[in-house]
């Protein structure tokens, strides 16, 4: 089962179960917006990052169970895991960088050479490094045994929303306010590729797990997907309303989610890394999405049935996928805080149910097939509501200021008479 689980400013985690059944689940004990979320690598626990000044530990069951890390003295923007689990890392507005214990729940130490808020840290792949980025326009890499700062990257030219290792953990990319991704090589502390292919804010990033194609997230509403090999921009996705807030891919690179200001959480199943790229064009002649621009993806919008589905929640400030997790069904409690719609795929018993009813399994799997398309055109159906609200709203907001600059004139007219 893959599981996916989201932040945003409703101070709530979200877990999204994906398969077998369309569910999600609201957690709640941070006091304000959730910041940031990742999944532990064995998938076993979410850490979460708040406004709230806190980090939470959750173990993704219908319980809700938390540790409370009362980890900083400002807003927490930034935790994730160490790849063997063991460690924590986290960033946040009082300037610093702490590492903690995942199983002891304990501080461990603090860097604290930034001279502004720290928006992001992350670990390399090896845990030997720690890299953060910060509103003082540095990237700064840190070696995690001896405490140090071991280089400073100066060359953004605003300040720096998001950053992240390289799976092969040789090179670091940022995401800037100057509209800006980098990627430099951190063993010769050199700026390898540079991409304006943004018309605002970026938000985040997210490696694909083969390294080869970088996914980013921008204010300007889209999503790039870049070829690191070629070292070129290869596809826009377009999908949200407003901000791309954030994006990730899942640990088999198979899907990715993004969440926008547009309170929708959105999950893209990728083919570019396992398609012929000719055969990708070729597919680009015969397919084009809402927008008009070419998908190399096949976009969910969460949660429903497996085809299209949507989710609203507030502005979402995280997302992250985890493939092994702990099953949130095996029970069920009043402190399950929440559910969305269940998918129509039944169950062994159910099936069991068709047959001894004389009902085929090819027949149920038919009717099976007819249910989720109809969930699909209504889901559908929901997002032309939402942008023929839009537009009907820009329209009244059209129609109001004609009614201004009219009126305004009628009075200049008969002031001058």
């Amino acid at each position: 089962m893959k599981q996916l689980a989201s932040g945003s400013m409703d101070s709530c985690l979200m877990v999204w179960n994906l398969k077998p059944q369309m569910r999600a689940y609201r957690f709640v004990g941070h006091k304000d917006a959730v910041m940031s979320v990742q999944f532990s690598p064995s998938g076993h626990l979410v850490a979460s990052a708040s406004r709230d000044k806190t980090v939470r530990l959750w173990i993704p069951s219908v319980k809700g169970e938390s540790t409370v890390f009362k980890a900083h003295t400002g807003t927490v923007r930034s935790v994730s895991f160490s790849a063997d689990g063991q460690s924590l890392v986290t960033a946040s507005d009082d300037k610093t960088v702490k590492v903690w214990t995942v199983h002891r729940q304990k501080f461990l130490f603090c860097l604290s050479q930034h001279i502004n808020w720290v928006r992001c840290a992350k670990f390399s792949p090896d845990g030997r490094l720690i890299v953060s980025a910060s509103d003082d326009k540095t990237i700064k890499i840190w070696d995690k045994t001896s405490r140090e700062c071991i280089h400073s990257f100066y060359e953004h030219g605003g300040f720096v929303n998001y950053v992240d290792f390289h799976p092969s953990g040789t090179c670091i990319a940022a995401a800037g306010t100057d509209n800006t991704v980098k990627v430099w090589d951190v063993r010769m502390n050199k700026l390898l590729q540079h991409y304006q292919v943004h018309n605002a804010v970026v938000n985040g990033l997210s490696f694909q797990p083969s390294g080869n194609y970088l996914i980013t997230a921008s204010n300007d509403s889209t999503l790039k997907i870049l070829d690191l090999l070629e070292g070129r921009l290869l596809y826009t996705l377009h999908g949200h309303q407003g901000p791309a807030t954030c994006v990730a891919f899942s640990r088999a690179g198979d899907f990715f989610a993004s969440g926008g200001s547009d309170e929708q959480v959105m999950v893209w199943k990728t083919n570019f890394d396992i398609a012929d790229y000719g055969d990708v064009l070729k597919t680009q002649l015969h397919d084009t999405n809402v927008n008009g621009s070419v998908p190399v993806m096949d976009g969910h919008f969460m949660p429903s049935h497996h085809n299209s589905t949507k989710a609203r929640v507030t502005e979402t400030r995280g997302v992250d996928f985890a493939d092994l997790p702990v099953n949130l069904e095996k029970s069920k409690s009043p402190t399950e805080q929440h559910h969305m719609s269940q998918s129509t795929v039944p169950s062994n018993e159910q099936r069991a149910h068709h047959m001894e009813t004389g009902i085929q399994p090819t027949l149920a799997n038919t009717l099976e097939h007819i249910v989720g398309q109809l969930d699909v055109l209504t889901q559908t159906v929901g997002i032309l509501e939402q942008r023929l609200t839009l537009t009907e709203d820009k329209l009244k907001e059209c129609l109001e200021n004609q009614r201004r600059i009219t009126l305004h004139i009628k009075q200049t007219d008969h002031k001058n008479d």
